[in-house]
């Protein structure tokens, strides 16, 4: 991300990382399944069949708290009787109709699908049944401007398991922060295009991940559900909140429209021509294919596209249910973002679950709000992997500069080291090797060249030995010529900044219309 923002330097006023749009999700997990709910309505002692009426009832003293809740601000409950009506243009009309600027703005309802629990009659046992599945029920809609968090809604199912939904955005948070600590800056939108100190609002920014997530979840949902204490008084099971959806956006503000806008059809252009699918799989962290584009145990898909958006033209990256996009924002902004929802995709070194002092492993992210200091992460490397990728769109350096000491013979721990040929097919597909995705993130092993060089590990003892000396000689090469380095204690290796540089020139050079070349000559 620095080599891009160090290249216009002159024209950028300062860059912005943090979250865009956050959903998260409240789940009580005791009464998420068939058994879970169960033993809940044995402690609670209720039989079976007086679940109906039980249900009915809690749903009901839920509804009533909500309508008091409206009357007390002067409202009503208004129903939404169809999904096609925007409830975000809705709720923006009566923020400006009322010009509301905090506490409750308005209250809707609507019947939506959702996950909960029905009587059935089991004809084969004679008896009666407890079966979960879909159904659809009333779910409210609170909309505040809350005092610290800005804009938010939370989403309230009204039976059981009454899961929760709390949406909200990192930059309304950040403003209402900036104007607490006396920042200045201009806002369009959700978007920044000029702040008057921006190290200090990244400051504010980084404070957000070390929010006690659980703690202040908790306070949003005693608002809109007042009487959640007294319906689990006797047999309480509190929620587990966890992560939906997360848009982690690096902003670049531009000192005017006019400098992003000469850049920008470049960076669209680079988007959707150089950047590949195996190039959307790297940024967002993902194993890719040895051979032919595809990888063995890959059986999702990645998809490219380009959209005209109401503030700009956008370049769209989709790898399964997650995407990394550009877009140009406000004019003045361009803004790389992360999206993740399939938490699964990504790796976290923690322990077991249950086993908070249990050994550290690398295990898949849980959708847990214990992971958002993780997920965060993930989401700027792809960030900035990708704007690292831009910055070879223009660069001010020869490419016969960039690569002159790889393709010469280099001394090494007193040792002669064959030159590079990166337009030969077998160091250019080296090249490409160590500059995949995974291994930004956590190095990479000789074991995990051997397979990608030579296929599937072989039976004999002895090929494995011939092939991974094979695969330590072109590490010793690449390292001797600056491309990579050893992580220290682990047989790990990382790109180096240069060789990050260099490959990324490479590979475009290799890419190049050669008419295009020669007109440029």
């Amino acid at each position: 991300m620095m080599a891009f923002v160090q290249r216009h330097a002159g024209s950028v006023i300062g860059v912005l990382n943090g979250f865009d749009r956050l959903r998260l999700r409240g789940t009580k997990r005791l009464l998420a399944h068939v058994g879970g709910m169960m033993n809940f309505l044995w402690q609670e002692r209720v039989p079976l069949k007086e679940f109906g009426a039980y249900a009915a009832a809690a749903t009901d003293r839920i509804r009533r708290a909500t309508e008091r809740m409206a009357e007390a601000a002067g409202q009503a409950v208004r129903y939404v009787s169809s999904s096609l009506v925007s409830k975000e243009d809705l709720v923006r009309r009566i923020v400006e109709e009322r010009e509301i600027r905090d506490g409750l703005i308005c209250i809707l309802s609507c019947v939506e699908p959702c996950r909960s629990y029905e009587i059935h009659r089991n004809r084969h046992k004679r008896e009666i049944e407890l079966q979960g599945g879909w159904r659809k029920c009333l779910h409210y809609y609170h909309y505040y401007h809350h005092p610290k968090l800005g804009l938010l809604h939370v989403r309230l199912q009204t039976w059981f398991p009454f899961n929760v939904h709390v949406c909200l955005n990192g930059r309304e948070w950040l403003a209402r922060q900036m104007d607490a600590a006396g920042i200045g800056y201009v806002r369009r939108d959700n978007c920044f295009v000029d702040i008057a100190d921006v190290p200090r609002a990244q400051a504010l920014m980084d404070r957000q991940l070390k929010t006690d997530w659980p703690r202040l979840l908790d306070g949003l949902l005693t608002r809109v559900n007042p009487v959640e204490r007294d319906l689990f008084r006797r047999t309480p099971v509190p929620y587990y909140w966890s992560v939906d959806q997360s848009e982690w956006a690096t902003d670049v503000m531009f000192k005017s429209p006019e400098a992003l806008a000469a850049l920008y059809p470049r960076l669209l252009r680079h988007g959707m021509q150089n950047l590949s699918s195996v190039d959307v799989m790297r940024f967002l962290g993902r194993r890719v294919p040895a051979h032919n584009g595809r990888y063995g145990t890959f059986k999702g898909e990645v998809v490219s596209d380009l959209r005209e958006r109401p503030e700009g033209i956008r370049v769209k990256h989709r790898l399964n249910r997650n995407s990394i996009k550009m877009y140009d924002k406000q004019a003045s902004v361009l803004r790389v973002e992360t999206t993740i929802n399939d938490a699964r995709d990504m790796k976290v070194y923690r322990p077991k679950e249950g086993q908070a002092r249990g050994p550290k492993q690398w295990r898949y992210m849980r959708k847990g709000v214990a992971d958002v200091h993780r997920r965060a992460q993930v989401s700027q490397r792809a960030n900035e992997r990708y704007l690292d990728s831009l910055a070879a769109v223009e660069s001010g350096t020869a490419l016969g500069e960039l690569t002159e000491r790889l393709c010469r013979p280099v001394a090494w721990k007193g040792k002669r080291v064959r030159a590079l040929n990166p337009l030969s097919m077998e160091d250019a597909r080296l090249l490409e090797m160590v500059n995949r995705g995974e291994f930004a993130l956590h190095g990479f092993r000789n074991r995990d060249l051997r397979t990608m060089w030579y296929g599937p590990k072989p039976a004999e003892k002895q090929e494995i030995r011939r092939q991974s000396a094979a695969i330590t000689r072109k590490l010793r090469m690449l390292r001797a010529h600056g491309v990579i380095q050893k992580v220290q204690k682990t047989h790990r290796y990382v790109l180096t900044r240069q060789g990050t540089t260099s490959i990324t020139a490479l590979l475009s050079a290799r890419a190049a219309d050669t008419a295009k070349l020669l007109s440029a000559a």
